[in-house]
């Protein structure tokens, strides 16, 4: 099983010149291996390209991703790591949902599929990341 951040979805269905190569490859080698898997905060971040969540269920159900609810050890997890990022003087507000998906990733022991591995590595120091 794999937890895949948004940007690795996003470069795929916005055809990012830059990464959708690399994304798409990094997605198929790990659907063989076993699930992949989003979460609640990277299907709202996906949200926007699409019209109607039944456009979004379907994409994800035809590239066999699989939906996850965030247990609450994670909720609570990535509580904390927001703290103490806060607490080091990490000075953006707008970064719990990575820290939503880190902590998720960490309490599932599962690795994250990610092209922004350096918040993740500073909360997450123990969190399995696959990277560019």
């Amino acid at each position: 099983m794999i937890l895949v951040d948004s940007c690795i979805l996003i470069d795929v269905i916005e055809e990012d010149a830059a990464w959708r190569r690399w994304s798409q490859s990094a997605l198929e080698e790990w659907g063989r291996r076993g699930p992949v898997c989003i979460n609640p905060v990277v299907y709202a971040e996906l949200s926007p390209d699409f019209d109607d969540p039944a456009a979004l269920d379907g994409l994800l159900t035809q590239v066999g991703i699989e939906y996850r609810e965030i247990p609450r050890e994670g909720l609570f997890l990535a509580a904390r790591a927001h703290q103490a990022y806060r607490r080091r003087g990490g000075e953006r507000s707008g970064v719990l949902p990575d820290f939503f998906i880190g902590a998720h990733a960490r309490v599932l022991e599962a690795p994250l599929l990610t092209r922004d591995p350096r918040r993740f590595r500073a909360a997450f120091p123990d969190l399995s990341l696959v990277t560019p």
